[in-house]
């Protein structure tokens, strides 16, 4: 998850956030989040910008629905 973090980490205004204390961490900006975090899996769910961007992904192959998320994380 290094890779996760230094990439969020980098963009303006992102903020880490963990209120679970390990079992689901994410990333904000203005409050919001972005990406997430679980705890002991090596996966990681980001938001996109469109339930029709998520799903182009998931058609593509390039991505799998995020798993109790909105239709728009991947």
């Amino acid at each position: 998850m290094n890779t996760v973090n230094t990439i969020c980490a980098s963009l303006p205004g992102a903020t880490w956030a963990d209120p679970s204390e390990g079992q689901l961490a994410s990333w904000k900006v203005g409050g919001k989040m972005f990406a997430c975090v679980a705890g002991e899996q090596d996966k990681v769910a980001v938001k996109c910008d469109s339930v029709e961007t998520a799903q182009m992904l998931i058609d593509a192959g390039a991505a799998e629905k995020a798993r109790y998320f909105h239709r728009s994380w991947v």
